[in-house]
């Protein structure tokens, strides 16, 4: 080949390697923020994004539309969400001026035993099948929602997710390609070829699917309200299935749940407060994160250096080893929240770091004893962080007979180490990836977001806000910035951490900073597709706008009117 051709290509393949030239902004950002005055919704996939608005346009408040996407959600992408799992949520509740918190994660069966997995000779609670099911609390967090904050109907709310069961709706494309992979692994499970595939086969992209099981599942909801899935036939079919297939869930079990207001907890990072739910969900791992972080000082053309990596890779393997120690549902165990996240906690944390070399940690010593996520805002000022959950995806593949859904296999996440904090006990809440997060200044709201993606999740929340506030991305750009994850820390189900663990990244980091990251003794992997999603809403209080992010790794869409 001609060596001034070489040279050419040489010159223009940096050009190539974006996917577009955008006149402002960054490269890297696959859209413009959204921006709208009286309401803006995000969600992982556009329908639901519509069923939103057009709540918010009806009168509905931010978290009637956030119920109505949500069971859209579980119609439209039972891959990562539905009424057989749980639920967690921050609302800013704009006539009291408060935050709240909401823990709608369900609890094991109170007849399944420690003694029984032993029996059974598992040092590990299997992924799928009768055991890993917990109590969905999903539907009880919806009602729980509601009744506090809600405007319309619970059946105007449900209306459109039974419309679209019943009429149809066209598959987007990433939910269908996790839809072919789940029902090849499920099929093997009763229930699942007639719930989730047409005459045998998964949906395609842009194929109608209907699901009139779920349909007249959501009806019984509007009809009879949380108790219509609790108690009655609903709750009767769940259990005599999951017995039938020999787990242990009962109707007593479903009977007794009941979802748990808390107060979310918080550490302020350069002037803004970040706030989540303590345990039993894995929230308070950005806290401590952002708790050590916020002792170092970044420029902001250092994102994507081997110093950034490096020092958010370190912050989370310090956090994650607490994580794996002490964080279990806290009605059972003595979590200590305040002292994990406290600045003095994080102080000593940060001194373990070395800032050149990646290091192996324990936890620190305290004084102890696949998923959805959406986010809406409204007319008067609400707002409100939404995650929901089955687990693994679809979860456990257990599918009740003619109801529509599955049921989630949280119950994986316990421990059966006795000694660790999360083991498994009768009726209790296992540990939990799912994580609702929020930021607000001086005392008024700031921001309501999340990004999916299990262990991922807290390093998902501190990227997007070294994003935003180290280095000064918009909304959309902090979501489609670039990410990285370290993988081999300790789990709370039991694992021990491997040795110094494995650094993932996307494409779009620089080589040379890659280079610099495995000088400093990480081992580094490229790894697509365990990034989560994210959706974002940001209040502008001078302009008095709404922003929305909704992220190009999934189907989603931000939109606001």
């Amino acid at each position: 080949m001609n060596l001034k051709i070489i040279l050419l290509l040489l010159v223009l393949i940096p050009f190539f390697c974006h996917a577009q030239d955008r006149i402002t902004g960054r490269n890297f950002a696959s859209r413009s923020e959204v921006i709208a005055k009286n309401g803006m919704v995000c969600t992982s996939q556009p329908l639901a994004t519509q069923i939103g608005l057009d709540i918010l346009k009806k009168g509905g408040s931010a978290i009637d539309a956030a119920i109505a996407a949500n069971a859209a959600l579980g119609l439209m992408e039972p891959t990562g969400s539905g009424i057989g799992g749980d639920l967690f949520a921050i609302v800013w509740d704009a006539k009291t001026q408060k935050l709240y918190g909401l823990n709608g994660s369900g609890r094991s069966p109170k007849n399944l035993t420690l003694d029984y997995f032993k029996k059974q000779g598992l040092d590990k609670i299997p992924a799928y099948g009768p055991l890993p099911v917990t109590v969905s609390g999903c539907v009880d967090a919806w009602f729980e929602l509601h009744s506090k904050f809600g405007k319309l109907s619970m059946k105007e709310v449900l209306q459109p997710a039974i419309s679209y069961a019943e009429d149809g709706f066209p598959l987007s494309e990433l939910i269908a390609f996790y839809w072919n992979l789940s029902v090849d692994r499920f099929k093997v499970y009763p229930n699942v070829t007639n719930t989730y595939t047409i005459n045998g086969k998964a949906p395609d992209k842009g194929q109608i699917f209907k699901n009139p099981y779920l349909a007249n599942t959501y009806k019984v909801l509007a009809d009879k309200g949380r108790d219509g899935f609790y108690k009655g036939k609903i709750a009767k079919t769940i259990a005599d299935f999951i017995q039938s297939e020999g787990g242990f869930l009962s109707e007593n079990d479903l009977a007794a749940h009941k979802s748990e207001w808390v107060d979310p907890v918080s550490v302020n990072y350069r002037g803004y407060d970040v706030w989540e739910l303590p345990p039993n969900g894995q929230g308070i791992t950005a806290l401590q994160m952002l708790s050590i972080l916020k002792g170092y000082n970044f420029r902001k053309e250092e994102y994507g250096t081997a110093r950034h990596l490096h020092l958010v890779t370190e912050a989370k393997k310090l956090a994650f080893e607490d994580r794996a120690k002490y964080y279990a549902d806290m009605h059972q165990v003595d979590v200590p929240v305040e002292e994990l996240i406290s600045d003095e906690y994080g102080n000593r944390r940060r001194a373990l770091v070395d800032e050149n070399t990646a290091g192996k940690y324990n936890a620190g010593k305290v004084s102890a004893g696949e998923t959805v996520y959406h986010t809406v805002a409204d007319q008067w000022g609400n707002m409100i962080s939404l995650i929901q959950s089955n687990y693994r995806g679809m979860g456990s593949g257990m599918v009740p007979p003619e109801l529509g859904f599955m049921l989630q296999d949280r119950g994986e996440l316990f421990s059966l180490q006795p000694t660790q904090a999360n083991v498994f006990e009768p009726g209790k809440r296992p540990f939990h990836t799912i994580i609702p997060a929020f930021v607000t200044k001086d005392g008024m709201p700031v921001m309501s977001f999340g990004v999916m993606g299990g262990d991922f999740q807290p390093q998902g929340h501190v990227q997007i806000l070294m994003n935003l506030i180290d280095f000064g991305m918009n909304l959309q750009e902090a979501g489609d910035a670039p990410r990285f994850s370290h993988h081999g820390s300790s789990t709370p189900t039991g694992q021990s951490s491997e040795g110094r663990g494995e650094v993932h990244v996307e494409t779009g980091f620089d080589a040379e900073q890659i280079l610099e990251l495995t000088k400093m003794r990480h081992r580094v992997a490229y790894s697509p597709g365990e990034y989560g999603g994210y959706q974002a809403i940001w209040y502008d209080a001078e302009q008095k706008v709404y922003k929305g992010a909704s992220e190009s790794r999934k189907d989603g869409q931000a939109a606001g009117y």
